[in-house]
């Protein structure tokens, strides 16, 4: 029980930290730009509307409510630590990386913003893999509050890594292999759509391919108010459509398996 308080408290400290620069970043902002202004200062068709960054409040009261759950569970009555355990430090380490993003991105050092923004990824990919989430029989608790949390989490940092690798292209001026910007668009749109399909096919893991639909129809919205690149609009289009067919697939069946036994 002393290493789930010591890790509960480093938990707790690394999301403080991680709301206080991230509202820095907004309130002041940090080195007086927005993370908005940042983003446009490296144009590509891949960035989704504005509006789609809002996804941000959804994950971090996930977050919160994923710390005062560990505090109730560990100081509760409940033996069911065991969640804890498993996501062990790589929580706190994603929270520092989360907290050096902001700092690398406000202060322009893009290469750097993608070194964190993939330990970020791959720490939230190792708490997802820890926690066998959509394999898991832990409680409906852990499933709805834990469970839900690093799904959305880990699903909108997997577009942003795709994102931040576009932007440090564009700061180089890599003039991908002479191939029309707007292919490589709509290779990455086929990319997060591919990957979002198999979440679902193999995790049944639905909250996480919402979150992948949600960036797409960021992307959709952006290009097709700009009408400036149909086949970008379209691309978004059929992966939303595949990434949604493919959920309804899935529940279909479990539901017919239920059914039936």
């Amino acid at each position: 029980m002393k290493r789930e308080k010591s890790l509960l408290i480093l938990n707790t400290i690394g999301f403080i930290l991680t709301i206080i620069l991230n509202t820095l970043a907004i309130t002041l902002p940090i080195n007086g730009k927005t993370t908005g202004e940042l983003s446009d200062m490296y144009p590509n068709l891949f960035v989704p509307a504005g509006v789609t960054f809002s996804i941000w409040s959804i994950i971090y009261l996930l977050l919160l409510s994923f710390i005062i759950y560990q505090w109730v569970v560990v100081f509760g009555k409940s033996k069911d630590t065991a969640f804890v355990n498993q996501i062990g430090s790589w929580f706190f380490i994603s929270s520092i990386a989360n907290s050096s993003w902001i700092l690398a991105w406000h202060y322009v050092y893009p290469l750097i913003s993608l070194v964190i923004m993939i330990v970020l990824f791959f720490s939230l990919a190792k708490i997802y893999m820890n926690l066998e989430i959509g394999n898991s029989t832990r409680s409906k608790s852990e499933k709805i509050v834990v469970h839900s949390c690093f799904s959305v989490y880990l699903g909108w940092i997997t577009v942003a890594t795709i994102a931040n690798v576009t932007t440090v292209l564009v700061y180089y001026q890599w003039d991908g292999f002479g191939i029309d910007p707007e292919i490589w668009t709509i290779v990455m749109i086929a990319i997060a759509s591919v990957i979002g399909i198999y979440f679902t096919w193999g995790k049944e893991d639905y909250l996480y391919t919402i979150v992948i639909i949600w960036a797409l129809y960021g992307i959709y919205l952006k290009r097709s108010q700009a009408q400036d690149v149909p086949a970008i609009v379209w691309s978004a289009q059929i992966g939303m459509l595949a990434n949604g067919l493919m959920m309804l697939f899935r529940l279909g069946k479990r539901l017919l398996v239920r059914r039936h036994q």
